[in-house]
This record gives C-alpha cells, sequence and structure tokens, in this order.
C-alpha cells in the first residue's frame, strides 16, 4: 500500500483570496460536519500549505490561499476524518501517519499512557504488548516515553502493517518493535512487563457520527449488541502474557466500567480506574 507523503505547498489561489479570510469562510461552512470548525479548517490550510499549525498562525495569515485548499475542505464537508485527509495524527509525544483502514488515534486513549506511567513510576517496563495496534499508536507512544523498552503490536489488518511499518520507520523505532498478524493473544507465548489494548467497545446497534461511521473500520469500532464480545476473549488470557508485577491497561466505553471490572475481576485481577480529561471512565488497569 502506497502511504501518502505531506502535501508541498500549493500555489495561490486564483481568486487572490487571502488565508485568514478563506479560513473564516471554510469554519463557517464546517459548522454543519464538525465539533471544531475552526481547528479543522486550520489544520486542513496548514496541510495545503505544507507547513505546521503553529507556522500558519504565527507567519502565514496574509498569505494567498493555496488552490490545494478548496479540494480538502470539499472532502471534509463529506464527513471524511481530518486525519484521513492529511495523512497523520498527533497522539501522546509523538505524530502518526494515520489513512483509511486504521481507527484514528483519540485523545481520550492517552488516559492508557497516563495509567501505566502512574503505575511503573521510576521502574520502566522493559517488554510491551499491544493488542490491536493499528498504526502502532499506543505501542509507538510506550516505547517513546521508554527508550529502553522494547515491544511487540498485534492486528490482523494488513492496512494496519502498512501503516505500523511507516510509523516504525520515521520514529526510528524499527530495532525496538516488531509487528505481528494475528488475532488477540491467539498463538502468543513469553510474557510482558506491559499489556495495553484499545479493543472495539461499541455496541452494534449504536449510532456513531457520520465521520466514524462512514469511513472507519468496523472491525476496529464494533464488538457485539453490548460491546463487550473482545474483552471476554481478551481478559482471560491476560494472566499468562503478564510477568510478576506487570499489568494491563485497556481502553473501555464510558458506560462500560462495571461490566468489563466484573470480567476482569472474575478472572482474578485488581482492577484500577483511570477517567479521561472529560472526567469519564475511560481505562481499566489489571494487575
Amino acid at each position: 500500500m502506497a502511504l501518502p507523503d505531506s502535501s508541498p505547498e500549493a500555489a495561490p489561489s486564483a481568486n487572490g483570496e487571502r488565508v485568514r479570510a478563506a479560513l473564516n469562510e471554510a469554519a463557517r461552512a464546517l459548522e454543519r460536519v464538525s465539533d471544531s470548525p475552526r481547528l479543522d479548517a486550520e489544520l486542513l490550510m496548514a496541510h495545503a500549505l505544507g507547513v505546521p499549525r503553529d507556522m500558519l498562525l504565527l507567519r502565514r495569515l496574509d498569505d494567498p490561499a493555496p488552490e490545494g485548499f478548496a479540494p480538502l475542505l470539499a472532502r471534509r464537508l463529506t464527513h471524511e476524518p481530518v486525519a484521513y485527509i492529511t495523512g497523520s495524527r498527533a497522539f501522546w509525544t509523538i505524530e502518526l501517519r494515520v489513512g483509511p483502514g486504521v481507527l484514528i488515534p483519540r485523545p481520550d486513549s492517552e488516559t492508557l499512557l497516563e495509567a501505566a506511567l502512574e503505575y511503573f513510576g521510576a521502574k520502566a517496563p522493559a517488554r510491551i504488548l499491544d493488542l490491536g495496534t493499528g498504526p502502532g499508536t499506543l505501542l509507538f507512544a510506550a516505547l517513546a516515553e521508554w527508550p529502553e523498552a522494547h515491544g511487540l503490536g498485534v492486528d490482523e489488518s494488513e492496512q494496519a502493517w502498512d501503516y505500523f511499518e511507516a510509523n516504525c520507520a520515521a520514529l526510528g523505532m524499527d530495532e525496538r518493535a516488531r509487528f505481528k498478524f494475528g488475532d488477540w493473544t491467539d498463538g502468543l507465548d513469553g510474557q510482558f512487563d506491559l499489556i495495553l489494548a484499545n479493543p472495539p467497545y461499541i455496541g452494534t446497534e449504536e449510532s456513531l457520527p457520520e465521520q466514524v461511521r462512514d469511513h472507519e473500520p468496523a472491525g476496529a469500532l464494533f464488538a457485539g449488541p453490548d460491546g463487550l464480545d473482545d474483552y471476554r476473549r481478551i481478559i482471560p488470557d491476560l494472566r499468562r502474557l503478564l510477568a510478576p508485577g506487570g499489568a494491563a491497561v485497556l481502553e473501555i466505553g464510558w458506560t462500560q466500567a462495571d461490566a468489563v471490572s466484573a470480567i476482569a475481576r472474575n478472572s482474578g485481577f485488581a482492577v484500577t480506574l483511570y477517567k479521561d480529561l472529560g472526567a469519564r471512565p475511560r481505562a481499566l488497569l489489571l494487575s
């Protein structure tokens, strides 16, 4: 799969419109499809210009608007996610390449890294496992946090493998991370100090925004009628994969803390709940 490169700086718009005015107009148009219309417009404009967003805001607002901005805006107005349009998404302390076929990293998932950092404190995990790694989101963020650690990402998706390999090279982690095709814990052996997972947890009848439902992979979103199918598969097998003193951290839907905690306790784990920046239940640490 050919992965998209960053867009080069585009030619100025033929109508002479300036970046500042184009952003204002785009933000108004995006109000009908986005909860963050101004941010979306700025990210797309920065991509069209081939510059970071901060440079756009500090130095480029009075430049001619690039011709490449209008096609990007048109794609966003069809509910295509900004991350798929630009080909990248910031997460934790890293920038990840993403695109169709992989789940877009979300700020809520950073709660898992916060939980792991609190658990390990000054002691770093040596071996890290990321189940359902996608483009390597949780694994690469953890490896960036603990430079001496090594990790394994597991996923059954070929698109995930493409993006994982691209991110591994871009982040300079070729010697520290590897990818394995697999179905959760099936066929895995060895022990890991830290296991991370953001499994599908949406019920099959739940409604989702168009940009998620129509663009992101269903296999990374839905997990049976109650959204718990994959927890029931993963959690009972975690104990054999955890090294002594290790921990597993799983993302959950904000209404699922009690249900997933019960599955974990029935499998012999102590459970600690962590909340995201919106004060919603978001991660369970199992030890």
